[in-house]
């Protein structure tokens, strides 16, 4: 080992390395702490704020009261969700062909974002280049700095409504992918396509030939996808298919999805991922030295949560779309251009119409001129002047929140 030299031991060396040094407080803990400090309604960060179903938190009591959970379950995570991840498989997708062994190809994770950042760790050399959809959701640009790889974005764009300096986007256009875009960013450096459909922040749903399209580039070029499906039950137009299910793609996909977003339990932080045995055991090479193992008595519970019946999952979908569809007349309402939401928790915005041009700045005055908090869109993406005046507003909120949200929102002055 080479020791270190007496500058490099010097107290006015910056602490942080220059892989992660872009990288300060996420934009996410920011806006929450403005929303406490001015008490502001948080429409800022995709969290509930209500929980799950009653029987599910009651199968974590149960779990620790039963001592179940209280210690290190096994590394891979505890047979009964495992078992039940892959049934859920089965039960969703298994018409496409998707059938995991949960012994061999189903690894828990503490959430869907460590799954992300082990499947990267695992999977990318230094000098890969990472393809990811942009805007994107920011710890995929931590997790592949981490790794050592270099990003490369590609920008989901507005596919409709007038889109000028003056005068903004008009209400009802979405986001759309430039398939011709996707393949030129390929280039011999390239490692793997992350992809993260339902997509946030825009809320766009990749169709069935758009994901072909994806899965033809992928094989012909020998090419992995890492997918980030945690909104797969939200979506309001549309169908959510997983990558896996296409030709080819089975033996280079990597599928992450959780239980936060689905049962309305963020805080446990109960994730998983399925793929070959090969490739799940890669990702858990890196992920048992991150954190090992985690939630040990809310993996049963969430066990428990995936085998709910059917009819769970639609009233969650219904009652969701409805808190977007109020929410986002509220927006056009108030003279913000509103991006449709197929499906997320999310309704992306245009602020040009209100005569405002930084994402970031109308952001940080929000909760002083309405009381309300959002998060600029900016943020994430690498083309910052691209995202400049989007901003996402978070719609998983009881419908009162959201009804005074919109009486406050139409107070912005313009």
């Amino acid at each position: 080992m080479t020791a270190m030299t007496a500058d490099q031991r010097a107290p006015g060396r910056p602490l942080l390395n220059r892989r992660l040094a872009e990288f300060g407080t996420t934009i996410f803990a920011e806006m929450s702490a403005l929303a406490v400090r001015t008490g502001a309604i948080n429409l800022g960060q995709g969290f509930p704020d209500t929980d799950g179903p009653e029987q599910v938190r009651e199968a974590a009591v149960r779990a620790l009261r039963d001592g179940r959970g209280n210690q290190y379950p096994p590394g891979p995570g505890i047979p009964e969700l495992r078992t039940a991840v892959a049934e859920h498989q089965r039960r969703w997708y298994g018409q496409w062909g998707l059938d995991p062994d949960p012994d061999t190809e189903v690894l828990v994770t503490a959430g869907a974002t460590e799954a992300i950042t082990a499947a990267l760790l695992a999977l990318v050399e230094p000098g890969d280049e990472v393809i990811a959809l942009e805007p994107y959701y920011d710890s995929y640009a931590a997790a592949i700095a981490m790794a050592g790889g270099t990003r490369v974005p590609v920008t989901l764009r507005p596919d409709s409504g007038e889109d000028t300096e003056e005068h903004g986007t008009q209400s009802g256009g979405r986001f759309r992918l430039d398939l011709d875009e996707l393949r030129d960013a390929v280039t011999d450096r390239t490692r793997l396509i992350l992809l993260n459909t339902p997509h946030n922040p825009t809320g766009t749903v990749l169709s069935r030939d758009e994901l072909a399209t994806i899965a033809g580039l992928c094989v012909e070029r020998g090419l992995l996808a890492v997918t980030d499906e945690v909104y797969e039950h939200l979506v309001y137009e549309g169908e959510h298919i997983p990558i896996a299910t296409f030709p080819g793609m089975r033996e280079r996909t990597v599928t992450i999805s959780s239980a936060g977003k689905t049962f309305s339990f963020t805080g446990w932080k109960v994730g998983w991922v399925t793929s070959t045995p090969e490739l799940v055991g890669a990702v858990r090479s890196a992920k048992q030295y991150l954190t090992y193992v985690s939630a040990g008595p809310f993996q049963y519970a969430v066990a428990e949560a995936l085998a709910l019946p059917d009819d769970y999952y639609t009233s969650l979908r219904d009652d969701l779309r409805a808190q977007r569809d109020l929410l986002s007349q509220g927006l056009s309402d108030a003279g913000f251009g509103v991006f449709r939401a197929p499906g997320t928790y999310f309704v992306t915005t245009d602020i040009r119409p209100l005569g405002e041009r930084s994402g970031i700045d109308f952001c940080l005055a929000l909760p002083e001129r309405c009381g309300v908090v959002a998060v600029p869109t900016q943020v994430f993406y690498d083309h910052e002047a691209a995202g400049a005046p989007f901003v996402r507003f978070a719609f998983c909120k009881r419908q009162e929140v959201l009804a005074d949200a919109v009486r406050r929102l139409k107070d912005v002055p313009r």
